[in-house]
């Protein structure tokens, strides 16, 4: 007796159990208030190409050791993070930065798991999307540290001190740019001085903002 052929739809759901990584699993299993649209998430990303592994310690998608996406969570929202989401056409306007001065990465942002079900279909036009883009190897041109302002709470130590003047460009431009954002990223002149204080022994000793 001939043994049954398995149905697309069997087969295709025993695929995705195949591919769950038993690290997200955990990560999920503990998720507490995001969990069930991590869950709807999950499902979404798995009916792709992409592998699943847990990186940073949140579910990571890849296409061929490429990052593409992850999930990660906070108080108010949870989100999909595309690496390369300021490369990808967004005609439904649900692509955010995080932050003004991201360049790179954009967020797809939930309040709760009926937002992830609704959005489903340009979820996952949007992963689909992220995917041609790394099949492409498109990258994301980032801007040069000379674009950056340096703000004047950090200018003024440059000037004062020739050898931390030596110190930040002998930095990566990575570094720089690091500092920089750093020291920008403070509102107020009293705390753009503060972390300039703190960061002076860190670039002198020629080291990046988030360095060991």
């Amino acid at each position: 007796m001939r043994t049954p052929l398995i149905t697309g739809t069997s087969h295709m759901n025993q695929t995705t159990k195949n591919r769950k990584n038993p690290k997200v699993d955990t990560f999920i299993d503990k998720a507490g208030k995001w969990q069930k649209a991590y869950k709807a998430l999950r499902e979404i990303a798995l009916d792709t190409t992409l592998s699943e592994d847990l990186k940073w310690g949140k579910p990571c998608y890849s296409l061929d050791g490429s990052n593409v996406f992850l999930m990660h969570g906070f108080k108010d929202f949870c989100a999909l993070l595309f690496m390369k989401g300021a490369l990808l056409k967004d005609p439904k306007g649900i692509l955010v930065a995080q932050t003004e001065n991201t360049q790179a990465a954009r967020q797809i942002r939930f309040t709760s798991v009926g937002e992830v079900e609704s959005l489903a279909p340009e979820i996952k036009a949007c992963i689909n999307r992220a995917i041609e883009v790394e099949k492409a190897g498109l990258t994301v041109e980032f801007k040069k540290t000379e674009d950056f302002s340096v703000p004047g709470e950090f200018q003024r130590k440059l000037d004062e001190d020739p050898e931390l003047k030596a110190a930040f460009e002998a930095l990566t431009p990575g570094r720089q740019r690091g500092y920089l954002l750093h020291f920008g990223g403070a509102k107020q002149s009293k705390t753009r001085a503060s972390r300039v204080e703190k960061c002076i022994p860190r670039i002198l000793g020629g080291l990046g903002l988030h360095d060991r």
